[in-house]
């Protein structure tokens, strides 16, 4: 399995290269292993059956045979087109966040309208992998769809925003660490996550069946709320020094002492994610 262990020497060149609004491999690929450590044995065997059929896909340059390569797919998938020179997958993106406004009451009504946001992704997919009936084809897709997508969902800048794309127009300094184009979005997406998934035990692991429960409650529209609200009281209110709806300057910097202090709250987004794929995984293979 690949793992991308970033190091502040290597970063310029793959924050330029990193996809927008895309959470990074890094982050994508521990959401898929906490998953897969904690799904049924029965789930288990079904993803395997599932992602052995990824082929069909025909997309032979993002393989999607393991988790780690399913939990990306969709990102990678992105420029590919066809034989016509059109986008393959241009429908789908904006299936990867959904933009809800932190400064006005929650609501998806606008940012899902006819289906097009990730929480209604997420249960569109959970549904194709329950129907029995479905191809093969359609279930795979679903699958690594699924896979990618909840994980988008606990990046809280793919959850709630400020008219900046998800904090991709706010530039943003990570410590003494401000590359071009550096922005609040590529901070949450990368620097940020691999800190918080290198910090202290590892995540990857069988989590207690009471702890699974009580991360895992709760619906795909009360996950949505929480991530937005993580948007809210933490990414915003972070990166402004308290007040998440005052106007935004041109840069914003997270000092040491900011970044500590959030990097629990980023971990925390990951072990929800993994944790909630796993229990959207077993009612749909299990």
């Amino acid at each position: 399995m690949k793992i991308l262990r970033f190091v502040v020497a290597a970063l310029p060149a793959f924050v330029l290269a990193a996809p927008a609004g895309a959470y990074w491999e890094f982050g994508h690929q521990t959401v898929a292993r906490i998953a897969y450590a904690n799904v049924a044995p029965r789930t288990r065997v079904e993803i395997r059956r599932l992602l052995a059929e990824t082929p069909r896909l025909d997309t032979p340059e993002c393989p999607a045979t393991t988790m780690e390569g399913a939990s990306t797919w969709a990102d990678c998938v992105k420029p590919l087109k066809g034989a016509d020179g059109k986008s393959r997958f241009g429908y789908a993106y904006n299936w990867h966040f959904q933009d809800v406004d932190i400064c006005a009451p929650f609501t998806l009504a606008d940012a899902c309208r006819d289906g097009n946001c990730v929480s209604a992704q997420i249960t569109r997919d959970v549904a194709v992998l329950k129907d029995r009936r479905a191809s093969p084809k359609d279930r795979a897709q679903a699958l690594v769809f699924l896979i990618h997508f909840v994980g988008d969902l606990h990046q809280p800048l793919h959850a709630g925003e400020k008219h900046d794309k998800g904090g991709n127009d706010l530039a943003a300094a990570y410590g003494s660490y401000s590359p071009r184009r550096f922005n609040l979005h590529s901070v949450w997406d990368g620097t940020l996550a691999e800190r918080a998934i290198t910090s202290g035990p590892s995540l990857v692991r069988r989590y207690p069946a009471a702890e699974r429960r009580r991360i895992a409650a709760g619906t795909v529209a009360d996950w949505s709320r929480e991530s937005w609200q993580v948007a809210h009281d933490v990414v915003y209110a972070s990166a402004l020094k308290g007040d998440p709806c005052a106007a935004s300057p041109a840069k914003v910097t997270l000092d040491d002492a900011t970044i500590a202090r959030i990097v629990p709250v980023a971990r925390l987004e990951v072990e929800r994610g993994g944790l909630r794929l796993a229990r959207l995984l077993d009612q749909a293979l299990g």
